[in-house]
């Protein structure tokens, strides 16, 4: 095994630093003081509260430099870094506020005397997570996993690992007992060592190739996992749609983090009544985006996260227009050094061309036209991704009936799909399964226990 990890600038494709992998035996020693750290953490609820509350406090107050290393490790525009700190806090108070009232006991009848659910907490949870969103896709699992009492083992992408080593720094800064969360260092190889320890559960987000790998390791040693796998979201404009906020809204929804978000609108699917006019002024905004320096203020899309991303996406532009789509803007490489890529417009788009298949992870806009409705639902369904999808119309009954007919686990209507702390978060097919955020995230790395209490002997019904 390598022994070391090495982070690069995507912006200058210099070495940031370099990291040892963590040997098996440290990682095991982390899951032991994680497991000891469960005993008390789990107890007191109120504590668990306040130190949230604390961490979400000194977020914001560590907002700009932690902005700063996501955007030198990943290339994200600093205003975004920024914004990503943001919600962190943001998800973090929430949960402060709420997590006690989420996870209160239920009551119901039954033939006993008195029937309750109780929610406790499972224990010491694995959190395998991606480089797109280093801080949010950690902490939007950590803040109701943590409140619900469990204790956290990160291992974060090798492209952002000081922004994980920068979560357990801040997280003990904000009173958390030693043990509560903890950030393994390493490759893939630390994963698997991390899912085959002691561990109660796993969360990971990523790929569908590793996915599934993580799934087999994790239920073959019984442990409950959650999968959030990516998406192929759909953008469906219908002809009623107002054509400046729905290309707005498409703007922000493809180039947001310069394409590489799972709930991205990947796929644009248009009424062909208003496909000229949403086309015209879609492309006008795009070629408006200011690509350069993550670490600029004025920079809308920094690079793509590694040249390796970059040529991917390279790649599914020139097989798409090989395959009868038209670019009508971008479709470059930008400069020599540096993954920056021209933010991209491609129209006449067909599901025989991997941009219709495959997550587009990049700032490329592919574009199909359809009759009506009832296409553009049969083309949003048409994918073996159903994490979310947005519809753009200004009749809000028809818009309810076909977000029910959306094979998704999102669905926003008049803005771009987001996750939120108060909505549930997930998908289906290969997008994963499980759910994070809200109460039903909470609920996923739970023990959900039926206490039944008898003043007498009931044989009513025998059986499991």
């Amino acid at each position: 095994m390598n022994s070391n990890v090495v982070t690069v600038n995507p912006a200058n494709e210099q070495i940031i630093s370099e990291y040892k992998n963590m040997t098996n035996d440290e990682v095991t020693n982390i899951v032991n003081k994680s497991r000891e750290a469960f005993r008390g953490w789990k107890g007191d609820v109120r504590t668990r509260s306040i130190i949230l509350l604390q961490l979400s406090e000194q977020l914001r107050k560590d907002k700009e430099r932690l902005a700063r290393i996501a955007s030198q490790e990943m290339g994200k525009p600093i205003k975004e870094s920024r914004s990503e700190i943001e919600k962190c806090a943001w998800a973090v108070e929430f949960y402060s506020y709420n997590g006690d009232l989420l996870l209160n006991n239920e009551s119901l009848n039954s033939d006993a005397n008195k029937t309750m659910i109780t929610f406790q907490p499972l224990g010491v949870i694995a959190s395998i997570m991606p480089w797109n969103f280093p801080y949010w896709q950690a902490l939007r699992f950590a803040a109701p996993s943590l409140m619900a009492g469990n204790t956290i083992v990160l291992k974060p992408a090798s492209a952002t690992m000081q922004c994980g080593i920068e979560i357990e720094k801040i997280i003990q800064k904000s009173g958390a007992p030693d043990g509560v969360f903890n950030t393994i260092i390493g490759n893939s190889k630390i994963a698997e060592m991390l899912i085959d320890s002691k561990i109660d559960g796993v969360t990971f987000t990523g790929s569908i190739e590793i996915g599934a790998k993580v799934a087999q390791r994790a239920t073959s040693r019984l442990k409950k996992c959650v999968l959030e796998l990516g998406g192929s979201d759909p953008f469906i404009v219908l002809d009623d749609a107002d054509i400046d906020k729905s290309t707005s809204g498409a703007i922000k929804g493809r180039f947001l983090n310069c394409g590489q978000s799972c709930v991205a609108s990947k796929r644009f699917i248009v009424s062909k009544k208003i496909s000229n006019e949403f086309i015209e002024s879609f492309v006008q905004k795009t070629e408006k985006l200011r690509v350069g320096d993550p670490l600029s203020d004025n920079t809308d899309i920094g690079p793509l996260s590694s040249i390796k991303s970059l040529d991917n996406i390279d790649s599914l532009v020139k097989d798409a227009i090989s395959h009868g789509g038209e670019l009508l803007t971008g479709g470059e490489r930008i400069g020599s050094v540096g993954a920056f890529y021209r933010p991209t417009v491609i129209k006449n788009v067909n599901p025989n061309m991997r941009v219709s298949k495959e997550e587009t992870f990049g700032p490329v806009a592919p574009i199909t036209i359809v009759e009506d409705a009832v296409e553009a639902i049969n083309v949003a369904n048409n994918s073996d991704f159903g994490l979310g999808g947005s519809i753009w119309t200004r009749d809000l009954v028809k818009a309810q009936k076909l977000s029910m007919e959306m094979e998704c686990g999102i669905v926003t209507v008049n803005n771009m799909v987001a996750s939120d702390p108060r909505v549930p978060f997930g998908g289906i097919k290969h997008s994963g399964f499980g759910r994070e955020l809200s109460r039903y995230g909470m609920l996923e790395f739970v023990n959900v226990k039926s206490v039944r209490f008898y003043d007498k002997l009931v044989y009513e019904h025998p059986g499991d």
